[in-house]
């Protein structure tokens, strides 16, 4: 029988899960109240924005919110639970059996791993399905089609060739663009033509584009009321391109970007996020190292509250790297593998060497 499976593992492994439970909830509810305070205030002139239809909507914006702020859950909580086990001695009962701070920090890993798992493969599918339900109805709460704005670039491939679309607003519901540039080039990849037009409307297999400039090479512009240009996309691709990828379930996201990727659009951000989630058990892990690292001083050796803060930096700094890097992962300046996998295991590195430190100097 191993450790983690032991009364002690079983006993340690109880209190670490309930400590980050206390204050995720915590956190889930603080989240919670102020956006139903924000959206209160939002709403204050806007009819049939009741009380119950506001917290309808906080609640089912709170979860991805929240899905922000879980490794931090792991690390306070972490840091709760090994400090309190610290306080009552328990950790200097289980130290003079002769248990090490490997074999007592073995049971909190595995639930970091499983938490991590949990919230990738159920967590994260419920609160993306909430999102697009918050969004659906706030757009119906402010009776808001809400169209995208700015330069937005379509890559598009067809029969006739590929085309690169620059529109300067869209609406993805309605399948419109407007103020819109298209570079269209044949299947050889050579340049065709340049079209301009005022608005283009995509149909089955083809978008309309009206009031439409086509200038080609060695020939004069010419204007036509209405240019029809061979589209392989579908109106569900297009609004699917142009979805946050933070909306998009852990289980869909590998159809999506196969999907994406045959439709000839990016699909950078869809992977990132994808590499992202499956990265973040060891995030978790990588928390709880940082998390013991700074909690097993005892009690009576002082300086707690110094390590405590210096544990909190660290798990912040973390956080930060992570984040920094999933962006640059999806602006494509790193591969997403890297961008993803890196900071978690540079900082579960840096938690064991620090552990390795201070337990075997």
């Amino acid at each position: 029988m191993t450790f983690a499976t032991s009364t002690l593992g079983l006993y340690i492994a109880r209190r670490f899960a309930r400590a980050i439970a206390v204050v995720f909830l915590t956190v889930f509810l603080l989240i919670y109240t102020l956006d139903f305070v924000e959206l209160v205030r939002r709403t204050g002139d806007v009819p049939h924005a009741t009380a119950a239809v506001l917290a309808r909507l906080a609640l089912f914006r709170t979860p991805a919110v929240a899905e922000q702020v879980f490794p931090f859950a792991v690390l306070f909580g972490g840091m709760v639970a090994l400090l309190e086990l610290s306080r009552k001695l328990e950790l200097v009962v289980a130290r003079a059996a002769g248990i090490s701070a490997w074999q007592f920090l073995s049971s909190p890993l595995i639930v970091a791993g499983v938490l991590g798992a949990l919230m990738v493969g159920a967590y994260n599918p419920v609160s993306a399905l909430l999102k697009e339900r918050a969004a659906s109805i706030e757009n119906k709460l402010f009776n808001q089609s809400r169209p995208s704005t700015g330069d937005i670039w379509i890559r598009q491939k067809s029969v006739d060739g590929q085309a690169i679309i620059r529109a300067s607003t869209a609406d993805f519901a309605a399948g419109e663009i407007g103020g819109l540039t298209v570079f269209a080039f044949n299947p050889q990849g050579a340049f065709m033509q340049r079209i301009e037009g005022t608005r283009a409307r995509l149909e089955a297999g083809v978008w309309s584009i009206s009031d439409a400039r086509v200038t080609s090479p060695g020939n004069e512009p010419e204007r036509h009321e209405t240019f029809l240009l061979a589209s392989n996309l579908s109106r569900e691709q297009l609004r699917q391109s142009f979805a946050a990828a933070d909306t998009v379930p852990f289980w869909s996201l590998p159809a999506w970007i196969k999907r994406t990727e045959l439709a000839g659009l990016d699909s950078t951000r869809y992977r990132q996020q994808f590499n992202a989630l499956l990265a973040r058990p060891l995030l978790f892990v990588a928390m709880v190292l940082i998390a013991a690292s700074v909690s097993l001083r005892f009690f009576r050796f002082g300086g707690v509250a110094r390590m405590v803060l210096s544990g909190v930096a660290a798990g912040f700094m973390l956080y930060v790297a992570t984040k920094m890097a999933e962006d640059l992962g999806a602006a494509g300046i790193l591969s997403t593998a890297v961008a993803a996998w890196s900071p978690a295991l540079v900082g579960g590195l840096l938690g064991a060497l620090a552990l390795l430190h201070q337990e075997d100097g």
